[in-house]
């Protein structure tokens, strides 16, 4: 694991959700510590209560130690380690912030690597298949989707696809289920040669039919939730956690989303009708929730998914809408959200293996 030193992971009280969440993606640690200017331990902050904040209408303006958690574990000096050790075994934490006295924090402490429990996947296994929409032309990744069909143009020693695989086997994940077209025999060549410790159905389009048309093609007894992901998009997300959420929304669609922040390279004028300039702001940051292209959906989806019809996920959470159903989101950070299918970020997630593409 990443040493860092215990200053990394504080974060002063005046500082935004946005600053926030932008170092939370720069630290191993995931973990941040919120003091106030005299070095006071005011909370602690994760990925998790961000979410929580944003969900409850927080915006990513507010200073962070309104999103916090205030009854963050401490550990008070002196302290039994073997006790500490206990206590935060017992709360499944890794990292928690020692303080003095007069409750400033000096030092962190972190749970030993020996002392952790290795948690298998059988423990974890999600009992849920994963639909991936592998039929599209991939026309942004030309010209290697001329010969190839996106799915499998390689990264390192593995095709994108495998590496979306690998993230859900995380969770102990093996029914996956392929909607087919562009090249599709050719996928159904590559899986069924290799040797892999997972399942795979394939689901023929006659013709393209869209991000959700080819669900109609899923079997009459499916499972009554299942997960829905593009072909080339890895989101790195507790799916244990995305399941929950969606589960106690009472949603019938819940879509990942990826905050993202955009700063403007020029100065923006701001003007009244008439051209009079009201001001000017100096290459701005704007953030935004972007939809990921992976889904949580209910079985109850499908009925509004129209036959041998192009139809777009965005079609359907609209008709979910409209006809009184909820769709709800779950927002992930900007690093959590890594899309394979543009060339910029495939030269990147290239770069980060050690390897090179012209």
């Amino acid at each position: 694991m990443k040493e860092f030193k215990f200053k990394d992971v504080l974060i002063n009280e005046n500082a935004t959700i946005k600053e926030t969440m932008k170092k939370l993606d720069e630290i191993a640690s995931k973990i941040l510590f919120v003091v106030s200017d005299n070095n006071t331990l005011l909370g602690s902050l994760t990925d998790g209560d961000i979410r929580r904040f944003i969900l409850l209408n927080g915006t990513l303006d507010t200073k962070v130690n309104e999103a916090c958690n205030k009854n963050c574990f401490k550990i008070h000096k002196p302290f039994d380690k073997n006790k500490v050790l206990s206590e935060m075994e017992e709360l499944d934490i890794i990292y928690a912030p020692i303080i003095d006295e007069r409750g400033s924090i000096i030092d962190i402490f972190t749970f030993p690597l020996s002392n952790r429990k290795i948690v298998k996947y059988s423990q974890k296994k999600l009992n849920i298949p994963v639909v991936i929409m592998a039929g599209g032309k991939g026309t942004r990744m030309a010209p290697f989707t001329n010969v190839l069909p996106k799915p499998l143009i390689p990264i390192g020693d593995k095709t994108i696809l495998e590496l979306i695989i690998d993230e859900f086997q995380v969770f102990g994940i093996d029914n996956f289920f392929f909607t087919i077209n562009y090249r599709g025999e050719m996928i159904k060549a590559y899986f069924d040669c290799i040797e892999k410790a997972y399942n795979v159905n394939y689901l023929k389009e006659v013709a393209f039919l869209g991000t959700a048309g080819s669900l109609k093609l899923l079997p009459p007894d499916f499972s009554n939730t299942f997960i829905v992901s593009n072909c080339d998009i890895i989101v790195k997300a507790d799916y244990s956690d995305v399941l929950e959420f969606h589960r106690n929304s009472g949603a019938l669609l819940t879509v990942l989303s990826s905050i993202q922040h955009y700063k403007i390279p020029y100065g923006v004028i701001q003007f009244e009708p008439g051209g009079g300039v009201t001001g000017f702001e100096e290459k701005p940051e704007y953030s935004f929730c972007i939809n990921t292209g992976v889904y949580i959906l209910d079985i109850e989806c499908l009925k509004y998914i129209p036959e041998g019809e192009v139809f777009h996920m965005t079609h359907l959470m609209e008709l979910i809408m409209k006809n009184g159903g909820k769709v709800a989101t779950y927002p992930v950070n900007e690093n959590d959200y890594i899309d394979i299918g543009q060339w910029e970020e495939y030269r990147r997630v290239i770069s980060q293996m050690g390897l090179v593409v012209q």
